[in-house]
């Protein structure tokens, strides 16, 4: 251990004693603070960061949902069905929170839908956008091929899932669930959902081509369902594969 080292060292046991609210079985024990002490000889500001949000963690424990990223597939929530949300519990804060938070994250990760178990509440909530930016950034036949439209914000609590066309379409499909993968995903072309607003407002909607599927994807959510259960496993791919092997 360099001089160096051993200076970041103690000062890290200082602030494991401080009044911080740290164990005290923390600062007893030296083998907590060995990652503040890289064996490369040096210390870097971002290893010691990284070790004092650890830190912080500890102390403070895990943040509790909703999340402001999304839940990754191995997380239980994923895999379980929703609960429905009572109407008069709509315009309660509890339930605004979750939208205005499913809404955050879901364009913050430039993403056209998310569910509220996605981001660690197991209720019966999603939300859709396909904003106009989205479109443009597709070819025209591209966008004739998949009935992609530009979509404004809608949000649907306690949706129910009509099929209309029983016809399936199969399309490349991706999760931020299951984040850097992606498959072909069989479809139905058209569907109706009903359900409520963020309003409480009672609200039915009929929709074909990329809608639906968006659709149809996130309400899968809401029963536990994920798109691997859907697709056609040889399709099963690692979107950056090309810069993996190139």
């Amino acid at each position: 251990m360099t001089g160096h080292a051993r200076t970041l060292t103690s000062k890290v046991l200082r602030l494991c004693t401080s009044r911080a609210g740290l164990p005290r079985a923390w600062a007893r024990s030296p083998r907590l603070l060995t990652c503040a002490a890289p064996s490369c000889g040096h210390a870097t500001n971002v290893k010691t960061r990284s070790y004092l949000q650890y830190l912080e963690r500890k102390v403070r424990g895990p943040p509790a949902p909703p999340y402001g990223h999304v839940c990754q597939v191995g997380h239980p929530v994923l895999r379980s069905k929703a609960a429905a949300v009572h109407p008069r519990d709509i315009l309660g804060p509890d339930v605004q929170k979750v939208i205005k938070t499913l809404t955050r994250v879901m364009r913050k990760m430039e993403c056209v839908g998310l569910s509220a178990p996605q981001i660690g509440v197991p209720l019966r909530i999603i939300a859709l956008e396909y904003p106009e930016k989205l479109l443009e950034d597709s070819s025209p036949a591209s966008a004739e091929a998949r009935g992609l439209v530009a979509l404004p914000l809608r949000i649907f609590i306690n949706p129910q899932l009509r099929v209309l066309n029983g016809q399936t379409v199969i399309f490349q499909e991706a999760c931020e669930s299951i984040s850097g993968y992606s498959a072909c995903v069989p479809r139905y072309l058209s569907v109706e959902v009903s359900g409520l607003n963020e309003k409480a407002e009672p609200v039915t909607w009929q929709v074909s081509g990329w809608p639906a599927r968006i659709l149809q994807h996130e309400v899968d959510h809401l029963e536990g369902i994920l798109y691997i259960d859907r697709m056609d496993s040889k399709s099963f791919i690692n979107i950056k594969w090309e810069e993996c092997n190139g």
